[in-house]
């Protein structure tokens, strides 16, 4: 049983972590095309 529950709660956390990465590139992404907007504006 408990063996099930720790299968469990790292297949969330790995889940979880591959959401993160994904978010964080896609933020980094929306930044540099702002900085990118503002440079062509200066």
């Amino acid at each position: 049983m408990a063996r099930k529950i720790i299968i469990a709660v790292t297949a969330s956390l790995i889940a979880l972590s591959a959401t993160a990465c994904n978010t964080v590139r896609g933020m980094g992404q929306d930044l540099e095309s702002v900085a990118d907007d503002v440079d062509q504006a200066i």
